[in-house]
């Protein structure tokens, strides 16, 4: 796997103006990059892109986890099931399920997590 670089730490995205999710986080040569755009006690809502070959390592988590493909295409394994979403498409990966995510080619993705 890569190193993870995180974003704009100070997150956020305009508000009351219409945004091009894919536009606001940028590849990395070889890396994984974040950035946060809502982040509270109730649940997160985060940008990620992949470079090609990146990925993150099997994890789980107490929450269901939503996942859109943005730009490319994905392999996400989520216990014994490998999906392979392409842009425009969503992937629900439920909590306490062992999950993994893959580039295959370089993707971004929009992660919404919502605690209880």
């Amino acid at each position: 796997m890569s190193q993870h670089k995180h974003g704009d730490e100070s997150g956020g995205m305009p508000h009351s103006e219409a945004v091009d999710l894919k536009e606001l986080v940028d590849f990395s040569d070889g890396s994984v990059v974040s950035r946060t755009i809502i982040k509270s006690g109730k649940g997160t809502v985060t940008l990620f892109s992949f470079d090609k070959d990146q990925g993150l390592s099997e994890h789980s988590a107490p929450f269901d986890a939503m996942v859109q493909i943005l730009e490319g295409s994905a392999e996400i394994t989520i216990g014994d099931v490998t999906v392979t979403p392409t842009a425009g498409q969503t992937v629900m990966m439920p909590a306490d399920i062992p999950h993994a995510l893959n580039a295959p080619e370089p993707f971004k993705m929009l992660l919404v997590m919502i605690r209880g």
